[in-house]
């Protein structure tokens, strides 16, 4: 077997008294989408920023493409090729759609002087354009991001990402929050891009959305990996079914969602 384009071998994360993370370890084959799931509180965000470099860990290693990327600043990281959205959307809300695409395609600028040159070149306003078309919201492109449903924002969150031209993309919560019309969309664009060769790894709560998705899903539970292997398997484990079922909810380690109702017309591509 090759080795994996992402490896995480037995990472630890505590807060204080409170183990998040124990001994995680978690492989994604290079051309894959995986998805990364489990109940509230089960770690799948905090192992998110460790990978990511949002966290710092003591215990463990990060390896991408067999280097290690353990504890690197998350400038480095993304600088690495590994791309990266939120759970809550971070989007420029007094900035136009089109703005935010430009200040994104300056990220090996410091943000203060990206901000003050949102005009862009010929080039970079052409490569926002063609991916504001790719998620279907360029008809928002000169309408300030906060007027944007928040499905729609997550689409901008996607296209902004892409700028970057990324071979590993970590999704937080894709689907979470947006209307069954978006959902299918950004399934759709994410099926394309893979097509085209990028990685993917996907947390998400939304089951029928991540099973349908998935090359293969990883099941966390209590801050470590309980199962891995293709959606029918995990789907059909007891331990699934009774991690997610069996105990009493905990607080989630993850951030607090956003309203569950996108009620904005949908947008198409």
């Amino acid at each position: 077997m090759t080795a994996a384009f992402l490896e995480v071998e037995g990472v630890t994360k505590r807060f204080g008294g409170i183990e998040a993370l124990s001994g995680c370890a978690l492989e994604v084959q290079q051309g894959t989408i995986s998805g990364l799931i489990g109940p509230n509180g089960s770690g799948k965000t905090t192992l998110f920023n460790v990978i990511t470099g949002y966290e710092r860990v003591r215990e463990g290693q990060v390896r991408l493409a067999g280097r290690p990327i353990t504890n690197l600043s998350p400038d480095r990281i993304f600088k690495r090729g590994i791309g990266r959205t939120f759970q809550l959307t971070r989007v420029f809300g007094r900035l136009t759609v089109m703005e935010n695409m430009l200040v994104a395609s300056q990220h090996q600028r410091s943000w203060a002087r990206s901000a003050f040159r949102r005009a862009g070149s010929h080039g970079e306003r052409r490569r926002a354009t063609e991916l504001l078309e790719f998620v279907g919201i360029a008809m928002l492109a000169n309408e300030p991001a906060a007027v944007c449903s928040y499905g729609q924002r997550k689409l901008l969150e996607l296209a902004y990402v892409l700028m970057a031209d990324p071979e590993f993309l970590l999704l937080d919560e894709p689907a979470g929050g947006i209307n069954p019309t978006l959902v299918n969309v950004l399934g759709e664009r994410i099926r394309e891009l893979n097509g085209q060769g990028r990685t993917f790894l996907v947390v998400e709560h939304n089951m029928e959305f991540v099973m349908g998705l998935c090359h293969s899903v990883t099941v966390m539970d209590h801050g470590s990996m309980l199962i891995s292997g293709r959606p029918d398997e995990v789907r059909s484990d007891p331990r699934v079914l009774d991690a997610y079922l069996g105990g009493v909810d905990e607080p989630d380690d993850d951030e607090d969602d956003e309203d569950d109702e996108d009620d904005d017309v949908p947008v198409g591509r």
